[in-house]
């Protein structure tokens, strides 16, 4: 990865100019690398000597005058030239013939291109969707299910070793399973959507014979919860490594474990007839009760118990993505990881509220738009693509037109149809990739600035694996498959690829090859098709 080439490099220098007395001893802070916003400041940008220079009282520019000095000494190939500019910048221009040379690397390592082994295999744990087993998923729910499968993807790519998880809260003593056991016996609320009618219908006889409403509720549940995951496997292509119901957290005595452990360290205490947890002690805001005064748990309870099952497995990395609806529990949950001895990462994401752009839409007053519906009318790819554009803790409108648009204006289509129009070169010269792979040569004939700019979007994949796996933003994903399709549109525009020059034709086939790589690779962590037709 050219970042951590620079990155090793500028380290490298520093510590020779230190044992040559060019510069004083410092310690060598942690080195930030950018990507100018202008190409005229260069392919890469440092102000590390602003920080240096704190520490040694030596002006900005001085020290980035005595290290870029050094730096072109030690990598005549790597840089065409490297500036310096006020007030102490030091901007990186790639050489030609670097560049080059990664076309190479790309197709040598293919689908393996952009592995990354910061990760270590770090045993982790992503939780998501989980949703309610009380009707059909909705849009909200779309964003947990795509952020979660694609950070997955992205982080199984960085080196983790990823568990996917479904928690289902399917408890039989939960207040949600003995409202649906009451509209299961038609007690309940007066309106029912078409589904609910279907699924009652349906287990009409089985439901007559449940002792409780706790008993239809679980009933009806379980029938809902089959729905919902032959939906996430056969429609929305994700597959879960783990289901986790809550109720078999209670049958197992989970919960009566961790409710005995906690009693046991003195962290629970009664007040006003009802049982409360100590959560302020571990940087809560207040206290939360456990056990109400009727003596059933709270959510809270069970949530604990599945938290310390995860803990138990030796998760050293936990994520967790909830709907907005969960914004409050953040806190408990935090405290409660303190409160068990987790050692590990807890990362707990925050998926907001997903609505639709209003165009020809039109529904039923009452009925929620079903996400199923969704993607019946803009088809997966869109759908994925477009709720992976935005960042999941803003809230954001879902143009379902623009979705369905078969032109340019639909990034999907934009990205899809560059990745198109390179298999449509291939199959026009009948062109084998394998075979291309074993002959790389003439790559020195690729000199033109669209042909150089291509290369340099490329190499930034293991980059925009690199930061995602640590910040999280999967946004960056869509953004970077839309720059490449840029830069391989312009490319097309400005090099002919086929030409009466049978070396730059090959020159040019492998670059197109190397594009085809990192598309297929970005648009498989994305969960989007790669097609060859449009």
């Amino acid at each position: 990865m050219v970042r951590e080439e620079i990155v090793k490099l500028i380290e490298k220098s520093i510590k020779e100019l230190q044992k040559t007395k060019k510069l004083p001893k410092f310690d060598v802070p942690e080195i930030q690398i950018e990507h100018p916003e202008e190409k005229i400041h260069g392919d890469y940008s440092i102000n590390v000597t602003m920080v240096i220079a704190k520490q040694i009282k030596k002006s900005p520019m001085e020290i980035a005058s005595i290290l870029s000095s050094k730096l072109k000494t030690q990598s005549s190939k790597l840089f065409e030239k490297i500036e310096v500019a006020k007030p102490g910048f030091m901007n990186f221009f790639l050489s030609k013939e670097y560049l080059q040379k990664q076309i190479k690397e790309i197709l040598k390592k293919g689908e393996n291109f952009g592995e990354l082994d910061i990760g270590r295999n770090k045993k982790t744990n992503i939780e998501f969707i989980s949703a309610n087993p009380t009707g059909p998923l909705h849009l909200g729910h779309g964003r947990g299910a795509f952020f979660g499968d694609c950070l997955a993807n992205v982080l199984e790519k960085a080196g983790y070793k990823v568990t996917r998880e479904y928690y289902i809260n399917d408890a039989k003593n939960s207040a949600q399973i003995k409202e649906l056991g009451k509209t299961a016996i038609g007690k309940g609320i007066t309106y029912l959507n078409d589904y609910l009618k279907k699924k009652i219908q349906i287990s009409k006889s089985k439901i007559q014979k449940c002792k409780n409403e706790r008993e239809a509720g679980y009933l009806l549940a379980q029938g809902i919860q089959r729905d919902i995951k032959n939906f996430i496997e056969n429609k929305l292509k994700i597959k879960f490594d783990n289901w986790v119901s809550e109720e078999n957290l209670y049958r197992k005595s989970k919960v009566d474990k961790i409710y005995n452990w906690l009693k046991k360290k003195n962290l629970i205490y009664k007040k006003e007839k009802a049982e409360w947890l100590k959560t302020s002690k571990f940087r809560d805001k207040q206290d939360w009760v456990i056990i109400r005064e009727t003596g059933e748990p709270t959510y809270l309870l069970s949530d604990l118990a599945y938290h310390q099952d995860k803990f138990n497995r030796r998760f050293q990395k936990i994520i967790n993505i909830w709907g907005a609806d969960h914004q409050g529990h953040v806190l408990k949950i935090r405290a409660a990881s303190k409160m068990l001895g987790f050692k590990g990462d807890l990362d707990i994401l925050i998926s907001q509220v997903v609505r639709l752009k209003r165009g020809k839409i039109s529904k039923r007053k009452g009925e929620t738009i079903t996400l199923e519906w969704l993607i019946d009318e803009v088809g997966l790819d869109a759908a994925r693509f477009i709720y992976l554009m935005k960042s999941s803790d803003t809230q954001m409108e879902f143009d379902v037109e623009l979705a369905k648009e078969r032109s340019e204006k639909s990034p999907v289509y934009y990205v899809q149809y560059a990745h198109a129009r390179i298999c449509s070169i291939l199959r026009k010269l009948k062109v084998k990739s394998e075979k291309l792979k074993g002959i790389v040569q003439n790559l020195k004939l690729l000199s033109h600035q669209s042909e150089l700019g291509l290369i340099k979007q490329l190499i930034r994949f293991p980059e925009i694996i690199e930061d995602t796996a640590r910040d999280y933003r999967v946004q960056r994903l869509p953004q970077y498959a839309l720059d490449l399709a840029t830069a391989f549109h312009q490319f097309y525009r400005d090099c002919r690829v086929i030409s009466d020059d049978k070396n730059l034709t090959q020159a040019r086939l492998f670059l197109v090859l190397a594009t085809k790589t990192v598309f297929k690779n970005t648009l498989d962590l994305m969960g989007v098709s790669a097609p060859e037709k449009m």
